[in-house]
């Protein structure tokens, strides 16, 4: 099975060009054959903007899946978790918690993240920090069980 997802990268020096964006490359080099990249796109910290297109991405059914990169500190510009939280059915705290889990095994500052992830609709949503490295660690740990959760979403869990 094939899944359909979709990378966002929240920052507003890539978007602006002021610098290149690092972490699409990182996220479409450990999602594999198993996932089919719908949409990538680098926007501006704007949750206003965020939550449309999430809103537009879970709600046409476009993705199964969608992985958002940056935007989930503590700065005042950081609105990446408000923005999501705002568009969810429900959260998935264990997915968010296993990440920081991880990250804070190597970056002790991993535990300021309030990045999240939750369901709109059938559309599993995922907050990844906004460095390469922690991107690459965060998908690390999570890809393994994120077949298992799109196969529930869409109820395609075969008993065995």
């Amino acid at each position: 099975m094939s899944f359909r997802v979709a990378l966002i990268v929240l920052s507003d020096r890539a978007a602006s060009g002021e610098r290149a964006d690092g972490c699409i490359p990182v996220m479409k080099e450990r999602l594999g054959d198993i996932y089919s990249i719908a949409k990538e796109s680098v926007m501006p910290d704007d949750p206003a903007a965020l939550q449309a297109e999430l809103i537009e991405l879970a709600d046409s059914h476009e993705v199964d899946l969608v992985f958002t990169s940056g935007g989930t500190g503590l700065s005042p510009r950081d609105r990446t978790p408000q923005a999501t939280a705002a568009i969810l059915d429900y959260e998935v705290p264990g997915i968010a918690e296993a990440i920081r889990m991880v990250s804070f095994a190597n970056v002790k500052t991993a535990m300021l993240s309030r990045a999240l992830a939750g369901v709109r609709h059938r559309t599993l949503i995922v907050n990844l920090p906004g460095s390469p490295r922690a991107v690459g660690e965060a998908l690390d740990i999570v890809l393994p069980v994120i077949p298992h959760a799109l196969e529930l979403l869409n109820d395609c869990v075969v008993d065995g």
